[in-house]
This record gives structure tokens, sequence and C-alpha cells, in this order.
């Protein structure tokens, strides 16, 4: 019998009123994987996450986490946005952390502080445990909601854009960062962003979204050797942007970047 996909979406249509903004969408998401999805502003990339996250209700089809349909948001699922002020500013770094462990998954007191510092450490910013969010740089912040996330211990975790307002050295460093983090805990990752480098550098296959209605216009698996950026930029923006389509190979999933 086959295995359950840890997340899939089955021909979801996602609307706001009566404009369909996603449309017939369908895949799966394996445990351990990372998943990137890209497409042109507009197309849906956010609006989809938000439904994995059970923030919106699709108008039709579903979305299932180990086979059970996903009607809610829960810390089984994480989010980090893109906004830097997602954190809240009256507590420190580590503050940050526990309350969000003792909201989400009722942990509290010592046993917080400790899961907390420990998710500090793994995202290199236990140092700053004490401090505010106004006393932090971008990239810090984003630090801070990585461990606030994966403290929840979640079995996926959804990322809008994390690194789309840091400056080029910082966002380079963060996805690195990232991939080291997935190789630690092995966590599922679904990351939607604008970049083709970062889809190609963080994912193991990257989810393309079409212009104009919302659907998938291809799943591409990263592999080695081939110009799936090229391939990539050409789905995007048409057949003169990049190089026409190579053979894709199955996904070496380390992170390799392919420029």
């Amino acid at each position: 019998m086959a295995s359950v996909p840890h997340l899939c979406a089955q021909d979801v249509d996602i609307a706001y009123g009566d404009a369909r903004v996603v449309e017939g969408v369908s895949f799966a998401v394996a445990r351990g994987e990372k998943l990137a999805i890209i497409g042109p502003s507009g197309c849906g990339k956010t609006t989809l996450l938000k439904a994995l996250a059970g923030f919106l209700a699709p108008a039709r089809g579903a979305i299932l986490l180990n086979g059970r349909p996903v009607t809610a948001p829960g810390p089984d699922r994480a989010v980090v946005f893109q906004d830097f002020e997602q954190l809240f500013a009256w507590r420190t770094v580590l503050g940050n952390v526990v309350y969000a462990l003792g909201v989400a998954r009722g942990v509290r007191g010592p046993a917080a502080a400790t899961r907390a510092r420990r998710m500090l450490d793994l995202v290199n910013i236990a140092h700053a445990a004490k401090l505010y969010p106004h006393q932090l740089s971008g990239g810090m912040k984003q630090r801070t909601a990585i461990a606030r996330a994966l403290a929840l211990e979640p079995e996926v975790l959804l990322m809008d854009e994390p690194f789309a307002a840091l400056d080029e050295i910082t966002r380079s460093r963060m996805q690195i960062e990232l991939n080291e983090i997935w190789k630690r805990t092995g966590v599922t990752i679904v990351l939607v962003t604008h970049s083709i480098q970062e889809a190609v550098f963080l994912g193991h296959r990257v989810l393309v979204m079409s212009g104009g209605g919302g659907g998938i216009r291809e799943i591409v698996e990263i592999g080695s050797g081939a110009d799936v950026a090229g391939y990539l930029r050409t789905l995007l923006i048409g057949p003169d942007a990049g190089a026409p389509p190579p053979a894709i190979t199955a996904g070496a999933g380390d992170g390799r970047a392919v420029r």
C-alpha cells in the first residue's frame, strides 16, 4: 500500500469572495522534504501558504496533513512571515520563544526556558536572549522568529519570503543557516520565494505557479549538472529568458546552488 504523503493539496481552489485566487492545485510533500514555491506576483503563492497553515479554508478540494484534513491553524504547522515585526516588542528574544511554547504547546517554566535556549542556540542567536526586538537587526529578528517556530516542534515549517527584506549578504547567510537547521532537525519545509536562486538553493523541488490562473505550471526537481535556474527562468518569463528545458534529474537535496 502506498504511503500517505506528509502534506498534500488535492484539487484545491481558494477564493476571496467571488474571485478565485488559486485553482485546481494538487501536490504532495514528503516528510523531511524542502519544497520551494515560486511564481509571478499575485499568482497566489502566499494565499496557498495561508491555506496550508489553516488560516484560509479552500473553496473546493482539501489540504491534508498525514492524511487528515487541515481545518484550522495548529502548532504542527509553524509559520515564519516576511515581516520583521512579527515578534512581541515587549518581550525579550527568550521571552518571545517561551511565550509561544506556553500558548501553543502548554510548556512553561524551566522546561520552556530550556527548550527555548536550545532553539536560540540552534539558530545562532543565544547571545541575544535578553535583548528586545527593537535592539535587533533584521537578520536577528528572523533568527528569533525561526527559533520560536522550531521550538514548537512542528511537523511542517511554513515560510513566506522570510529573507526577502534582508540585505544580500545577510540573506545568503540565512539561506545557508536554514539548510544547516534542516540537516539537524529534518523538519519538512515549504517556502514561498520570489528568488529563483533561493528556490534552487533551498528546495529539493520547486513548485512553479502560473500567473493569472493561480494554478501549477510545473513541479521541477533540483538535480545536479542541469541548468535548473535557467529552466525555471524560462517557465516564469518565457523561452527567451533562459536555456531550453534540461533533463531534470532527481534532487540531490544538499542545498547546493545552481548559478
